[in-house]
């Protein structure tokens, strides 16, 4: 008898994947159905069974086999070929998947010791909890919550872009030959920001900073 795996006991929860590259190949492709559908289905020549996995995905792997890849303070040793072997374990498929992708650089000595001041956790909760708000009141009366439910139908009407943030979305489709999938999640990653920010309409800087959370396809590996 099939039993809920681990996308399905992270339903309506957070799914943190250590070492992303680590895993197997064939494990890692099976989560774009949930990924995209929200569900499991099991099918088994006696039945198919459907499981939810509405979840947030967060990842985690180095840049390379020995992790020192752009780091100032470490050489790296790896070779292009041993890069393009480790890089591969995950494909452009899932990643496609994947709203956000970030390059966190090492943290130097200094910068751990400085005594500057960051936002703090309340008022980053405070922003995240205003901005709930505005997506509640935007999808009230339909059946989703949050701008990445968000349909075609719907990008449309709550992402429209002013002519100077369509032509840069344009040239970053064209110039980083993002797909018809990452059109839509930027959009609704720019909508989040716009949200966070207050703004009722989508700005050519809003564009740009989702734009900016697409690192890994830039292909900056090669």
């Amino acid at each position: 008898m099939p039993r809920p795996g681990e996308v399905s006991l992270a339903h309506n929860g957070v799914l943190f994947l250590d070492e992303l590259p680590e895993f197997p190949r064939n494990v890692l492709e099976v989560m774009r159905q949930p990924l995209e559908d929200g569900t499991v289905t099991i099918a088994r020549a006696s039945m198919s069974l459907n499981f939810p996995a509405r979840f947030m995905l967060a990842a985690a792997m180095n840049p390379c086999p020995c992790s020192y890849f752009n780091d100032k303070s470490c050489e790296c040793q790896c070779t292009p070929p041993m890069m393009q072997r480790y890089v591969s374990r995950v494909s452009g498929l899932l990643l496609d998947h994947i709203d956000i992708h970030i390059e966190v650089p090492a943290v130097q000595y200094r910068e751990l010791r400085a005594g500057q001041a960051n936002e703090g956790s309340a008022e980053i909760r405070a922003r995240v909890l205003a901005a709930r708000v505005r997506q509640h009141e935007r999808f009230h009366g339909e059946a989703l919550y949050s701008n990445a439910q968000m349909t075609t139908r719907q990008i449309r009407q709550w992402c429209e872009l002013p002519p100077e943030a369509d032509r840069l979305l344009e040239r970053a489709m064209q110039q980083q030959g993002l797909s018809a999938r990452a059109h839509d999640r930027i959009l609704k990653v720019a909508r989040t920001i716009a949200d966070l920010e207050g703004a009722a309409a989508l700005t050519v800087q809003h564009l740009a900073e989702a734009i900016q959370y697409r690192t890994l396809d830039k292909n900056y590996w090669n």
